[in-house]
């Protein structure tokens, strides 16, 4: 199982309000941009990596797409839970000056697309979903909009492959989606492509075969 904590039933992607940033475990010491950057948003996102009992795996994002760190927090010391599916009302919210941007306007798009053939547990993580959950702007112009897909278990292929078919042709942003079982995360494209897949699983990436393969 992708358990990131069984106590508390954060799952890898979803947002988490930290009590403080101080109760944060760092897996090494935090640089000046992480402590600013929790300053301004306590917020981090759960991460993949083996459970550990009591602690969710988290990862602190900063202003740069280079400015990532990893640290693990109590489930005690969790204020409050968003998951991907609970963002997307949220973008409703934005000012129009946000709404305009690519990756918002993609998500408006997808919201469309979606509406009778997607799937039922899905929403925005990446910078559109750290936004979305602790005000904090980090959306840009070029950014793109990462989708979460989650799933009691493997989708059947042609039921992927009808969702990525459904994807808005002309999107607003590029437009990347993937899915989530408990055994990991694949990306959509290469799931429904019915070949072999790579499973990113808590102790890493691993390739699965395609179906009826020795």
């Amino acid at each position: 199982m992708d358990a990131l904590n069984p106590g508390n039933g954060a799952q890898v992607h979803d947002l988490l309000r930290l009590v403080s940033p101080r109760t944060l475990h760092w897996e090494q010491a935090p640089q000046a941009w992480a402590r600013q950057a929790l300053a301004a948003a306590p917020w981090v996102v759960a991460r993949r990596a083996p459970a550990r009992a009591g602690r969710i795996a988290v990862g602190v994002r900063g202003a740069q797409r280079t400015q990532r760190a990893a640290a693990w927090v109590d489930a005690a010391d969790v204020d409050e839970l968003l998951r991907p599916s609970e963002l997307r009302a949220r973008a409703a919210g934005l000012d129009a000056a946000r709404r305009a941007l690519g990756a918002f306007g993609a998500l408006a798009q997808l919201e469309r697309a979606w509406a009778e053939i997607g799937p039922g547990d899905w929403g925005p993580a990446g910078s559109a979903g750290f936004e979305l959950a602790s005000g904090w702007v980090c959306v840009g112009p070029a950014s793109d909009l990462d989708i979460v897909v989650r799933c009691a278990r493997a989708p059947a292929r042609a039921r992927a492959r009808a969702w990525l078919e459904a994807l808005p042709r002309q999107a607003q942003a590029r437009i990347d989606v993937l899915l989530e079982w408990p055994a990991g995360g694949a990306a959509l494209a290469e799931f429904a492509a019915g070949g072999a897949y790579l499973l990113r699983g808590p102790r890493g990436a691993r390739l699965r075969p395609a179906p009826g393969s020795a």
